[in-house]
């Protein structure tokens, strides 16, 4: 296989692969070429600082008291100046909703573990922990069976 990257500013993005068949691999490149929208970060505020977090630092992006955090892989968090659904919108195809206020970096999960009154729970990578709705816990499922 070749590979090719050519960076011109100049010039409108576009990307073509040339492949003998489909298959899982382009399925994969086709969702993540076609998931990205220009932005891989957002801004963030903590103690009277702005900081760029990329997408790939963020565990979660939830919503405390009616104001909207990041949550970082340090378990960080930071104020952001969108409402859940505006964020929802810029956020890589990693990223599931697990509540009606939360979503969640798949990436950044460590386990689901189920409590004793029968409801779920996220614990993520850097120790945060949140619970799923069922609702979401169901369509979680069938992504994870695919």
């Amino acid at each position: 296989m070749k590979f090719e990257l050519h960076i011109n500013p100049d010039f409108e993005e576009a990307l073509c692969a040339n492949v003998h068949s489909r298959s899982d691999f382009t399925e994969q490149l086709e969702q993540l070429v076609m998931a990205y929208n220009g932005t891989d970060s957002i801004t963030a505020y903590a103690d009277g600082e702005m900081k760029v977090i990329g997408f790939n630092e963020v565990a979660c992006v939830t919503v405390l008291d009616g104001k909207s955090f990041v949550i970082d892989t340090h378990g960080r968090r930071y104020k952001i100046r969108y409402k859940l659904y505006e964020v929802a919108k810029l956020l890589p195809s990693s990223f599931i909703k697990i509540n009606k206020s939360t979503i969640a970096n798949q990436k950044q999960i460590e386990c689901f573990k189920a409590a004793f009154s029968g409801s779920v729970n996220v614990v993520f990578k850097s120790g945060y922990t949140d619970y799923v709705s069922r609702r979401c816990f169901a369509e979680i499922k069938k992504e994870l069976r695919k």
